[in-house]
C-alpha cells in the first residue's frame, strides 16, 4: 500500500487518540489548530508540551516550506542565530512567552471543529542534534525519509507509550509510527515523574512501549512498572547494556524486545531483537536499503533515511552517501559492540577508555541500578576515572559494598579502565531526550 505523503493524508480515518498529561485529542475529528494560512512559509515550531508539538506538525506538514522543530532544552540565547540559518520567519507555539523577538507569531491552539487545513506541496522537516556545544546543528529531512523504516499497517488496538519527547529524532519516530498505523500515542511529559507516567500508560492501555536505556533503568527503579503489560518493548539512543536488557527481559517474559540503532543525521539504521547486547557482524556488507560499514573502529551508515544536508552551514553531512556516526566498534567474535563516541573518550596517561565501557561493567553488578563514568582533571596523569553509582537500595552504601564493585572492575577491565575513585548517588540527571547527561 503507498506511503501518505503528509501527515493530514496519513491520519484520515484513524480513530486513534494523541493522550497528553492533561487534555486528550482524538485523531477523527482534528479541525485546524491555527487561523492563518502559512503556506509556502520557513516556521519555528517552539511549543511549551508535546502535545502541542505532535498538533503543529499535522497542522503545518505539507502546507509550510519548512518546519524547524525546537527541542525543549534549546537555550534561548541561540534562537537568532536558529532564525537566521534556518531562514524562519514565523514562530508557532501554544505560549506566547516562547516567541521571538523580531519575528512574527502565530498562536497554536487546540484544534477547532470544522474544515482542516489542506495540504499542498511538500515540508523540509529540520531538526536539531544532539551531543553538541554552543549553537546546536539543524539537518533537514523529507517525510519520506523519516518514515522510511515504517510499514504503515492500520491496528486500531495498538496503543504506543513512549518516554521519549517527539522534538528530538528518536521520540519522532514514534510518533510517526503511531500515526501512519492509525494508533493512540501516549506523550510523557517532563514535569511527571517516571512512576506516575507509568499510572498513566497503563490507565491507557499502552501496548508498544520505547526509551532510552536510561529512561527504562528509570522506569524500574520507580517500581511501579508492574503496572503496564505491554506486548512490544524497545530500546534506543544509547548504548543498550546487557544489563538492562536482562532486566527487561525478566520483568517482561516472554514480550518481545528489541534495541534500535538511529541518529539524527543517519536516520533509523537497524534493530536487534536476539535479546544480547551489540548486534551480529553479517549486519556489516549486507544487501539492502540501509548500508554499514566499519572505518578505523567506526560505524558508517548510508541509506535513503539519511538527513539530506546540514541546515545553514556549509559542512559536508555525507562522504559518497556515508555519514560517519561517531560511535566506536569493537569486534568479539562474531558480534560488534559499541563502545562509546569518539569525542567521549578519557585519556589517562596516554591510555584511551571509553566511558560506557566501564558503565557496562558496573552496571552487571547485581546491586547497581545505574552507573555514569567520567573522567577528572589530575596534574600527573591528566584524567582519573571517576564513577557515580545508583545502587538498587540505599541500605548497601557502606565501604564493603563499594569494595565489591570495585573489585568487578578489577576482575574485569585492565588497571588503567578500574575507576580511581567510586561514590554513590541517589540519581543521575538525563538530558531532556533522554540519555544520560555527560557533562552534569
Amino acid at each position: 500500500m503507498p506511503q501518505p505523503d503528509t501527515l493530514r493524508a496519513a491520519i484520515a480515518g484513524s480513530r486513534a487518540h494523541l493522550f497528553g498529561r492533561h487534555q486528550t485529542v482524538p485523531l477523527s475529528t482534528l479541525g485546524r489548530a491555527l487561523d492563518a494560512d502559512l503556506s509556502g512559509r520557513n516556521v519555528l515550531l517552539r511549543t511549551s508540551d508535546q502535545l502541542f508539538a505532535a498538533l503543529g506538525l499535522i497542522e503545518l506538514d505539507g502546507v509550510a516550506a519548512r518546519i524547524v522543530i525546537a527541542p525543549p532544552d534549546i537555550q534561548p540565547e541561540y534562537l537568532p542565530a536558529i532564525v537566521e540559518r534556518a531562514g524562519v520567519d514565523i514562530v508557532v507555539s501554544d505560549d506566547p512567552a516562547l516567541a521571538v523577538e523580531g519575528v512574527r507569531f502565530e498562536r497554536l491552539h487546540l484544534p477547532q471543529p470544522g474544515q482542516a487545513v489542506t495540504p499542498s506541496g511538500k515540508s523540509e522537516w529540520v531538526l536539531f542534534t544532539s551531543g553538541t556545544t554552543g549553537i546546536p546543528k539543524m539537518v533537514a529531512h523529507s517525510l519520506e525519509a523519516l518514515t522510511g523504516a515504517i510499514q504503515p499497517t492500520a491496528a486500531d488496538d495498538i496503543v504506543w507509550g513512549t518516554f521519549y519527547d517527539i522534538r528530538r529524532y528518536g521520540g519522532l519516530q514514534i510518533l510517526l509510527r503511531a500515526l501512519f498505523g492509525h494508533a493512540s500515542l501516549i506523550l510523557s511529559d517532563a514535569e511527571e515523574s517516571a512512576g506516575d507516567f507509568l499510572v498513566r500508560l497503563s490507565r491507557h492501555g499502552v501496548t508498544h512501549l520505547t526509551g532510552t536505556p536510561s529512561h527504562w533503568r528509570r522506569a524500574v527503579m520507580s517500581r511501579g512498572d508492574d503496572a503496564i503489560s505491554p506486548r512490544y518493548v524497545r530500546l534506543s539512543g544509547e548504548i543498550a547494556d546487557q544489563a538492562i536488557l536482562d532486566s527487561l527481559k525478566a520483568r517482561f517474559s516472554g514480550v518481545p524486545m528489541g534495541h534500535a540503532y538511529a541518529s539524527t543525521e543517519a536516520g533509523v539504521g537497524f534493530e536487534v531483537t536476539d535479546g544480547l547486547e551489540g548486534f551480529p557482524v553479517s549486519y556489516v556488507g549486507r544487501p539492502g536499503p540501509v548500508e554499514l560499514k566499519v572505518v578505523d573502529g567506526v560505524l558508517h551508515v548510508r541509506s535513503p533515511r539519511t538527513a539530506s544536508r546540514y541546515v545553514g552551514s556549509p559542512e559536508a553531512l555525507t562522504d559518497d552517501g556515508w555519514v560517519n556516526t561517531g560511535d566506536m566498534l569493537e569486534r568479539k567474535g562474531d558480534r560488534f559492540y559499541f563502545a562509546g563516541r569518539v569525542g567521549g573518550i578519557i585519556n589517562v596517561g596516554g591510555l584511551k577508555i571509553n566511558p560506557e565501557e566501564v558503565e557496562a561493567v558496573i552496571n552487571r553488578h547485581p546491586g547497581v541500578h545505574a552507573s555514569r563514568v567520567s573522567g577528572r582533571k589530575n596534574p600527573f596523569t591528566g584524567f582519573i576515572v571517576v564513577a557515580e553509582v545508583v545502587l538498587v537500595d540505599s541500605a548497601n552504601d557502606n565501604v564493603s559494598f563499594k569494595e565489591a564493585i570495585m573489585e568487578t572492575c578489577r576482575q574485569t577491565l585492565p588497571a588503567h579502565k578500574v575507576p580511581a575513585m567510586l561514590r554513590f548517588v541517589p540519581a543521575l540527571e538525563l538530558t531532556a531526550g533522554g540519555k544520560l547527561s555527560r557533562h552534569a
